[in-house]
């Protein structure tokens, strides 16, 4: 059938965000990159506990697998919720039935303490069997010995490091403060910033969507001889919207670029959790092919299979009640609204 694909993949996520839709206003309007991070973002993790977490991870796999996303590779960043935080991640993603590999984000940015922290999170959560990445929040909000200790845990276990890299301006230096460090294994985010001939390794994650919320311009891809995967950066996990974006916004650059080539950074997700060769998405649209569905809108599953297991039919999912997650994710939403 032309109409089926394997589950997609979302490359980079943040599944802590999930709530963040609705949030209020912040004290005051971000006008840059750097206090978009400080106004908004690093306000709301700090305020997250691993109540809030659980319900928002959830909600991010159920939209997930709503959009025929099987599989989640996420970035977790919660500083005063770090201990436990990965297991609470991959039990509410197992719950609704949709793969997860994450990792703990470590940041400089609230004292080296929280590194260790952040540290011992991600080995605690590998020693138990849990797919994991070493998570980095960015080179820019961390110390040299950070970087180089989050590199040494994910080469003791045999792990890559998934990291932001060169977002905004603020960590345009990322390449010289990594060099030495990466290897094929590593994920690097973004990338906007990152020269064309950084000498970085690894596979780098798109984001065009969160990229155009930013303002932080566009990372344009193409130009690396690295491996590009796609993610959304924390917005929803529909790929195939982030395929379409991915396209026209390389197509903006370059008029003679087609959907194969966005195509082919949503297949690398398969490289990342190749598992997820394995799930079967049933669409609405056939046939399912690029040229097809950069044009095509209202694509959606009919039905979604996860090692062979039917999880999402008929409009709904299978294993979880999804009108009871959205009741309660809207409840812990609102308790981390009123602390914001």
């Amino acid at each position: 059938m032309n109409n089926v694909t394997p589950g997609l993949v979302c490359a980079h996520t943040h599944l802590y965000s999930e709530l963040a839709r609705g949030m209020p206003a912040p004290p005051k309007v971000a006008t840059n990159f750097q206090e978009i991070l400080e106004q908004i973002w690093w306000r709301l993790d700090t305020a997250l506990d691993l109540e809030m977490l659980e319900w928002s991870a959830k909600l991010g796999a159920l939209e997930a697998l709503e959009s025929g996303t099987t599989a989640i590779i996420d970035h977790n960043e919660t500083p005063n919720a770090i201990e436990g935080s990965l297991s609470v991640i991959a039990d509410a993603c197992a719950e609704v039935g949709v793969r997860v590999v994450t990792g703990y984000g470590i940041s400089d940015r609230h004292g080296h303490e929280g590194v260790i922290r952040g540290l011992e999170e991600n080995k605690r959560f590998m020693d138990e069997g849990g797919r994991c990445l070493v998570g980095v929040h960015a080179a820019f909000t961390c110390t040299d010995e950070s970087l180089a200790d989050a590199a040494a845990l994910a080469d003791e276990y045999g792990v890559g490091v998934h990291i932001h890299v060169a977002e905004g301006p603020g960590d345009a230096d990322a390449a010289d403060r990594l060099k030495g460090l990466t290897n094929d294994k590593w994920l690097l985010s973004h990338c906007v910033y990152l020269p064309t001939d950084h000498h970085l390794h690894g596979t780098i994650l798109h984001n065009p969507r969160s990229n155009l919320n930013n303002g932080v311009g566009y990372a344009n891809p193409a130009r690396f001889s690295n491996p590009v995967a796609l993610g959304t950066d924390g917005i929803g996990a529909n790929m195939i919207e982030s395929f379409r974006l991915a396209y026209v916004m390389q197509r903006s650059e370059d008029v003679t670029a087609t959907p194969d080539t966005a195509w082919s950074w949503l297949e690398n997700g398969w490289n990342l959790v190749p598992e997820a060769r394995n799930d079967q998405v049933t669409w609405s649209y056939d046939p399912m092919d690029p040229w097809h569905i950069a044009f095509t809108a209202g694509i959606h599953p009919l039905e979604v299979k996860i090692d062979d297991e039917i999880v999402y039919a008929d409009g709904t999912t299978t294993r979880v009640d999804a009108e009871e997650i959205r009741a309660k994710a809207r409840e812990q939403a609102a308790r981390l609204h009123a602390r914001l």
